[in-house]
Order: C-alpha cells, then sequence, then structure tokens
C-alpha cells in the first residue's frame, strides 16, 4: 500500500495548509494512540525544535494522544537524535518530533520513532494511516492519558554525546565555533563540547520562534565560515535545525561538507581497525568518496536519499557508517539514527589524535565537480517525472557519457526538483546543470 500522508521522514508541510494543521494533527494524535493503545498503557514523548508553531502542534498532539488513552512526556525543544535515545532509554513505546529540520520557520512536521530509537516500520505508518479514516472517539474520562514534563531531558542528552567519546578523551586547546541554526541544538551543543573542554564561540543559539536556519546553521554555512576566521578557530561546527545534519568548517574557512566527513571518519576508523564493513551513501554522494574509498580499500554502497534508506542499507550489510552529501552522519555503532553532534565528535577524534586540522584530514579524497540547483515546484513527483525532463536528461547522461551523470529528483522535504549533475569538466557541470535545471522549471 502507498502512503497517503507520510512521506520519507513523517509529515511535512506548510503550516496552516493540510495536513500541518491543528484539526489534523489533534486527529494524528488521536490515531497514534489508538495504535500504540493496542499493545496496553501507552508512554509517548513529544519533542520539538524551536519553530514558533511547535507550541500550537504539541498541545494538539498531546490531547489527541490523551484522548486516546496514551500517556504523554513532553520534553520541550530537544534536538531529533534526542527524542530518539531518550525514548529508548526511558523505555517509551514511541517518540514524537515536530520539525521541519533544515526547513524555513512557516514549515513544520511530525516524525516518529519506534521504541528502539528507530524510524517507524512501514506497516505501522500504515497502521496509523488506516486509523486516520476511522471515526475520532475520546475513551471513558478514567482511561484518559496524562501528561508530564521531563526536566532534565537535556542533561541526558548532554551526558549521552559525551559517552559516544572514549573517557579520556578532550577537546582542551582546541577553539570550536558552534553554529546553532537558532534550532533545537542551542541549549544542549554548547555544554557538550565546553564540558569536554573546547574553548567555544556559539553563533544562532538565540531561537525567537521565526529565525531557525535563516541565514544560518548547516544551510547557510557563511556566518560559520566568517566567524571561524574572525575568531582564528581551529574548526567551526553548524547543525541545521533539528540537529541530525551538520556541516564544518576548517581553519582556513572551507567547508567540509557531509562526503568529506564520511571520508575522515571511515579514513580513520580503517586505520585503526575500529571500521566494520563499509560505507553506505546514496545516489548524490559524489563519485570521488566513492572512488577515494576504494584505494583504501573499503567497500562503498549506495541507497536512494533519505537517511531511511542509507540505514535500511547498513543493517542489511552489518555495516555501521553512512550517511548523505548533506551532512546527514549515521554512526550506528553509536546511536540509532544521525546526529550531528555525535557525528561531529567523531570527526574532530582524528584531529585530536592526529593533531591535523581538518583541511589536512580530507586530502586523501578527490572530489569530481558537482553542482545541484533547487528548482521550486508545485508538483515535484509530475514536474520531474514529465516527457521533455525524462527526454533532456537522457539527453543530458549520454551527452556525459562515462565522464559523468545527472540525477533529477523530487524532494522528499520540500517543494523542490532537485537537479544534480557531476562530471570531470567544471564549466560542463554548471553549463549542463543549469541548462538542465531551466527546462524542469518551464515542465
Amino acid at each position: 500500500m502507498s502512503r497517503k500522508y507520510f512521506g520519507t521522514d513523517g509529515i511535512r508541510g506548510r503550516v496552516g495548509e493540510f495536513p500541518i494543521t491543528p484539526e489534523f494533527c489533534l486527529r494524528l494524535g488521536w490515531a497514534v494512540g489508538k495504535v500504540f493503545a493496542r499493545q496496553g498503557e501507552s508512554h509517548i514523548l513529544i519533542g520539538k525544535d524551536t519553530r514558533i508553531s511547535g507550541y500550537m502542534l504539541e498541545s494538539v498532539l498531546e490531547s489527541g494522544l490523551a484522548s486516546a488513552g496514551a500517556n504523554v512526556s513532553l520534553l520541550g525543544p530537544m534536538p531529533t537524535p534526542a527524542v530518539a535515545y531518550l525514548t529508548r532509554t526511558l523505555r517509551a513505546d514511541a517518540g514524537i518530533v515536530i520539525s521541519a529540520s533544515h526547513n524555513p520557520y512557516f514549515d513544520n512536521g511530525i516524525k516518529f520513532f519506534d521504541r528502539d530509537g528507530n524510524k517507524l516500520p512501514d506497516a505501522v505508518e500504515l497502521e496509523i494511516e488506516a486509523q486516520l479514516g476511522a471515526d475520532m472517539a475520546c475513551v471513558d474520562s478514567d482511561r484518559l492519558g496524562k501528561a508530564s514534563r521531563i526536566e532534565d531531558a537535556a542533561g541526558r542528552y548532554i551526558e549521552f554525546c559525551k559517552a559516544t567519546v572514549s573517557r579520556g578523551f578532550t577537546l582542551r586547546g582546541l577553539k570550536v565555533v558552534l553554529d546553532c541554526a537558532h534550532g533545537a541544538t542551542y541549549h544542549v551543543a554548547p555544554g557538550v563540547f565546553e564540558e569536554l573542554g573546547a574553548e567555544i564561540t556559539v553563533v544562532g543559539a538565540a531561537p525567537n520562534g521565526t529565525n531557525i536556519n535563516d541565514g544560518c546553521g548547516s544551510t547557510h554555512p557563511d556566518l560559520l565560515t566568517r566567524t571561524v576566521l574572525e575568531t582564528g578557530a581551529d574548526v567551526g561546527i553548524a547543525f541545521d535545525g533539528d540537529g541530525d545534519r551538520l556541516l564544518m568548517v576548517d581553519a582556513h574557512g572551507q567547508v567540509v561538507d557531509g562526503d568529506e566527513l564520511l571520508y575522515i571518519i571511515a579514513r580513520h576508523r580503517a586505520a585503526n581497525g575500529t571500521l566494520i564493513g563499509g560505507v553506505v551513501g546514496t545516489v548524490m554522494t559524489n563519485l570521488g568518496l566513492e572512488q577515494s574509498l576504494g584505494k583504501l580499500g573499503i567497500p562503498f554502497e549506495r541507497a536512494k536519499v533519505g537517511d531511511r534508506y542509507v540505514l535500511e542499507r547498513l543493517n542489511a550489510r552489518g555495516w555501521q557508517l553512512g550517511g548523505e552529501s548533506s551532512g546527514h552522519i549515521v554512526c550506528l555503532d553509536l546511536t540509532t539514527t544521525g546526529d550531528a553532534i555525535v557525528a561531529a565528535l567523531q570527526a574532530l577524534i582524528p584531529m585530536v589524535e592526529t593533531e591535523h586540522g581538518l583541511q589536512d584530514l580530507r586530502k586523501g579524497l578527490s572530489k569530481l565537480p558537482q553542482i545541484m540547483i533547487n528548482v521550486e515546484a508545485r508538483n515535484p513527483a509530475q514536474q520531474a517525472g514529465c516527457t521533455t525532463v525524462v527526454q533532456a536528461i537522457e539527453r543530458k547522461n549520454q551527452l556525459l557519457k562515462g565522464r559523468g551523470r545527472v540525477l533529477v529528483r523530487p524532494s522528499g522535504t520540500e517543494p523542490v526538483i532537485r537537479v544534480m549533475v557531476e562530471g570531470e569538466d567544471a564549466d560542463e557541470v554548471d553549463s549542463v546543470a543549469r541548462e538542465l535545471a531551466e527546462v524542469v522549471r518551464v515542465a
């Protein structure tokens, strides 16, 4: 069965437009509560990022869950991976995150974790969708769910992040800039890095409900670059709005993306004998990463775009390390989902142990020129699959045959079509990408 509401990462859209409305999210909370109530008395956690709409959606989800008989624990603003961790360690039946990740503040979404801190199985999502079609009815008063707030959620997660590195590991002597995107990491990331000994400068840590991801964070690295250069920092780290992806900046102000971070972590683990199997990327991963890992004897496989698919491939192969060019890095030996703070610490380990900066650690990676253009679309799936676009893609792939590749796909998180072109010649890549984007735009 195909999903009606769930996408690759929960349910997402513009606030006030279906399905991100109070009415639908009240019913969604009730449907989730009914599904998990079948297992007996249920306990659901709710966390959120810093969007102003989070207050509204949190309250209606709580009401819907309680009306179905589920008990609710509110975490307040917390990174997505923190909700996954707390769902697992607090023995909850499910965790809910209210977030639209790297999107602007006027978007929001609802995503879910199961009791083990994993994305909900397809069967459970379909069960929730089926329940959404039923008549909504409140349980008897003596069976209504209760709500409480977990006051020490941030402290629990900070301690977890610190525990992902060895007890003797320290960042003492390292100057680190953190850009929290005015998002969910604003009150936890500084604590992690400061308590590990780093001298930190923090930007993007004053959320007001509407400034999340606005000119800051992993989708807008200019602020981080400027601050690293101005402060003479050794490294900069930018998170996205919900703290599940990152990018870094070296001491010279050069951006280090997800492909480069995967290379740095994988090479260091391979050298230390701690890399289990190989690395999983996506169809968007730069071909240069695959080639560079191959030279080190490290296997590499590609999955569809989305951490759900990276996780599926990692679990199928029994591997532990994977991720996306966007900076969504998964370390399955440490946690169950992409975690930007955990991934940043894993990238800092080789810096500390080798006393080399990121600019040196990524030297073994030779990336092919790659450009991606986001084209706004009212119906991305339909537009990307129309005949004129498909034919244009075929022509460009023939043009680049043996020297590059073209990938056009509708985004699973935004109303855009992503046009990616990769090849040996940077000028040709730029030209092909712009021509193809124009075809997509007018299709």
